[in-house]
């Protein structure tokens, strides 16, 4: 094709044909001889991102030239998943690539299943945060995503003999093609050395002098907003040594020595949370923390700064800057240091810029999840920091001393060092005094925030405390991975719920219409058949598309309770062998499990191999195993979940209620249409709000009834009163399910006995139980109404878009406003190719 008959970078099939043929060629050396499917997949990345780069450069000059105010999202986590499907649903131009592959022989199924996951994240964390970038563009908000670009992801996880086993993630060996190299953006981070007290002009100062220095370079990746309108930024940093390595020892023959700093260096960017249970582990992970904060702050400052023309006191109305987490904290005393030391401003000055910059989300109840630095770590690290930390403290004390005079144990509690054995810094307390917003992620949460966990912060700032419930983007979870669904709803309401998630709320008619619930149910089975055929292909498991799908999936982690999971299972085999009517009564039902334990985590991933025990002896028991199945789905992911969720009719979210700060796999599983199975724990309590309990499965404890609970709980007790919940941990402990490697779940056993069940499995397991066999009795005699229940759910789920939550941060943390940008019709590639013009000073 001519260059006067296409548009360069168009639209249309036959450009964007020519352009992925094109990518073959040039880029590629592609022929038939030489071709692979790594090398297609990229040429075809290679052909979107070049229709991306031109709208993402408007983005960014466009909010540069009207002075908007950015976020700056800092986040040690970002679970984005793969990019393609998602870019190209955005940009609006699926049917026209799959036309312009289908012209070529390709197909884009075949392509998309090359791309290898971006597990830049461990869990929730990381994809709420992938979640909310979509948000963000898709509303017009100028912002950048700020984190680590880690060369091994969460690891690639394998079942041997039934044990999690831990294999290198190698995501970039063949290269990211959406990434940018920026090596014009490289700043210096700072290690260790010491802090020397000057005085000068009558002002005293300090200055850093530093043992270490490392290079952070940046890497971005274009976030596109649906619609293809503002596309920002995901910033990765990769570290890198000031010097390649030392010539002179290389020359002397000291091979090893002379590349020792380059691998020093290039370790603080090499692996997604290194071990940490051991000294080194840890100094990694913080040397991590302030690597990407420091070279964060460093651009933001530049950007502020860049035309020279800067008043410090506007930073603020500038720069909205929110800590995902404690990870990021370090950022409070890192913008102090810059403020005070590098910019000459007074403590109080830099303080108010400082409080009115930062924003802190917490994501956790659990007091043993609160980030902690030994003192001793921070002052050989970054010594200037701890001095600012103890000055914020010292300040910060006075002020809380005024509401608890005479309090010493309350003044204990607020304090940033915890005076233990040895002196620790707690970053949470550091993150809330640092800044001027402090929120919770769903209604719960935030209410034990304040009244639970930090009681004494609510009363000396109350006007930091606020909830932000958690969301999900609808673009990726329902229009990218449910894509029958989406087109059915569309077709019964319009497109307009894919960017105003609110109008789902017309789907609620529908749920009385026969033959809406008729198709949705065909829709529900295509979907397990796309299931089924991912996990036959990824993972050799067999699953039979006609059963009902019972899914818990999430990171492994005892308050998370898949044992309680396992036990249930349990429960209703052992009943199925005893109980012929009950047998023939349940539907027949594949209960899948699937997430990753921590590598240091025992029990965690003792409970793994239980699963996957269980999993042996009722898939091999010929009087079940036609009624009931359960996998293990090993190597979950965000692919893995965009197969499984639209899949799902049980969706299991059985947290101990009071420790789930809020869950957004819940989320997905209600908008593709599941039925929640769960405690009143974490968003599951807006979700039976919304959705209206008796279009869910609630069960368990409440958490005030918890806490009454542990007051004088003896869990063998419950064991003893119930036969059901007795015969199961009999048949646990008599070594049904390990009878050829005994004892090996004694920690288990013991952990729901002697060591007093800290999180109330035996309590909620008979409530458990009754719940699952009234839904698996819905289901199997009364599914039309199930049917009618799990469209109702969906149409009750608006209130989960991260649109929303994002629009709540924008407008009553960040105080931000869209900046619309146009879209592109012309390609000014020469314009921008022009030697820049030097500015002589």
């Amino acid at each position: 094709m001519s260059a006067e008959n296409r548009t360069r970078f168009g639209k249309t099939s036959k450009d964007i044909a020519q352009d992925f043929a094109e990518q073959l060629k040039y880029s590629f050396d592609a022929d038939v001889y030489h071709t692979t499917p790594e090398g297609h997949y990229q040429a075809l990345a290679m052909a979107i991102r070049d229709r991306i780069i031109h709208q993402w450069d408007l983005s960014r000059k466009t909010q540069r030239a009207k002075s908007a105010k950015r976020v700056y999202y800092l986040s040690l986590e970002f679970l984005m998943g793969r990019a393609m499907t998602n870019n190209i649903i955005n940009l609006g131009i699926e049917k026209q690539v799959k036309e312009a592959l289908s012209s070529l022989g390709y197909k884009l199924e075949e392509l998309m299943d090359v791309e290898p996951d971006a597990g830049l994240g461990n869990g929730g964390l990381g994809r709420l945060a992938a979640c909310f970038l979509d948000s963000l563009a898709t509303l017009e908000l100028p912002a950048y995503g700020y984190g680590i670009r880690y060369n091994y992801g969460i690891f690639r996880q394998q079942i041997k003999n039934g044990w999690q086993a831990e294999q290198p993630d190698n995501w970039l060996k063949d290269g990211n093609p959406w990434e940018l190299k920026r090596p014009d953006l490289v700043y210096p981070v700072y290690f260790g050395g010491e802090v020397k007290y000057i005085r000068e002009n009558g002002k005293d100062t300090f200055k850093w002098v530093p043992a270490e220095q490392v290079n952070g370079m940046a890497f971005d990746t274009p976030v596109v907003g649906y619609g293809g309108k503002t596309i920002n930024t995901l910033r990765l940093w990769s570290a890198q040594a000031p010097d390649e390595f030392s010539f002179s020892e290389f020359n002397s023959g000291d091979y090893t020595e002379a590349v020792r700093n380059k691998i020093s260096a290039e370790n603080i960017s090499q692996v997604l949370y290194p071990n940490d249970t051991g000294y080194m582990g840890k100094e990694l992970r913080l040397k991590q923390q302030y690597f990407f904060v420091a070279c964060s702050l460093a651009d933001i400052v530049r950007r502020f700064k860049r035309d020279g023309k800067y008043d410090w006191k506007k930073f603020p109305e500038k720069a909205a800057i929110q800590l995902n987490d404690t990870h990021p904290s370090i950022a409070v005393p890192e913008l102090m240091r810059i403020l005070i030391d590098q910019e000459g401003l007074s403590w109080d000055e830099a303080w108010e810029i400082t409080e009115k910059t930062f924003g802190y989300t917490n994501h956790t109840l659990m007091p043993e999840a609160l980030e902690k630095w030994p003192v001793s770590m921070i002052e050989k690290m970054l010594p200037r920091h701890l001095q600012i930390i103890y000055e914020i403290n010292s300040r910060f004390i006075q002020k809380a001393t005024s509401y608890f005079p005479l309090q010493h144990d309350k003044i204990a509690k607020v304090s940033i060092i915890e005076e233990s054995s040895p002196k620790m810094v707690r970053m949470a307390n550091l993150a809330i005094i640092g800044s001027h917003s402090t929120n919770g992620v769903a209604a719960l949460h935030s209410n034990l925030l304040t009244s639970s966990m930090f009681p004494e912060f609510n009363l000396i700032f109350p006007e930091k405390f606020n909830n932000k419930t958690n969301g999900i983007t609808q673009r990726r979870w329902l229009l990218d991975a449910n894509p029958l669904l989406a087109n059915k709803i569309t077709e019964a309401i319009g497109d307009g719920w894919v960017t105003d998630f609110s109008q789902i709320a017309k789907l609620k008619p529908f749920a009385d219409d026969k033959a809406f619930r008729d198709d949705f149910a065909k829709i529900k089975y295509e979907a397990k058949v796309t299931a089924a055929n991912f996990l036959k292909k990824d993972c050799g498991i067999i699953v039979d598309p006609s059963t009902l799908f019972d899914v818990q999936v999430k990171r492994i982690h005892e308050y998370k309770r898949q044992l309680m999971n396992a036990l249930n299972v349990i429960m209703i085999y052992d009943r199925m062998k005893n109980d012929e009517a009950y047998r023939n009564s349940f539907p027949p039902t594949t209960f899948l499990f699937g997430g990753k334990a921590a590598p240091g985590y025992v029990n965690a991933k003792l409970i793994i191999k239980f699963i996957n025990n269980i999993a042996r002896v009722i898939n091999s028991d010929p009087q079940v195993n036609k009624i009931i199945n359960v996998y293990f789905m090993p190597n979950y992911r965000v692919t893995m979940a965009e197969r499984v969720i639209p899949a799902t009719n049980i969706s299991e979210q059985i947290s101990t209620a009071g420790l789930e700060a809020s869950g957004t796999g819940n989320m997905k599983f209600m908008i593709n249409g599941a039925l929640t199975m769960g405690t009143l724990d974490g968003a599951n309590v807006e979700i039976a709000e919304e959705a209206g309990e008796e279009n869910c499965f609630i069960f368990g404890h409440t958490e005030s009834q918890i806490t009454a609970l542990k007051n004088n709980y003896n869990p063998e007790e419950w064991i003893m009163a119930d036969e059901g919940i007795r015969r199961v941990m009999e048949l646990v402990e008599s070594g049904h399910f390990n009878l050829t490697e005994p004892g090996i779940f004694e920690p288990l056993i013991k952990s729901l006995t002697e060591y007093g069940d800290k999180y109330c499995v035996c309590a909620d397991l008979r409530m458990y139980n009754d719940r699952h066999n009234e839904a698996t009795d819905l289901y199997k005699n009364s599914f039309d109404e199930w049917n009618r229940k799990a469209i109702l759910n969906i149409a009750a789920s608006g209130k989960f878009s991260s649109d929303r939550t994002i629009q709540q941060y924008a407008d009553e943390i960040w105080h931000i406003k869209p900046c619309k940008v146009k879209k592109s019709t012309t390609d000014s590639v020469l314009e921008d190719a022009k030697k820049p013009q030097i500015i002589k000073k």
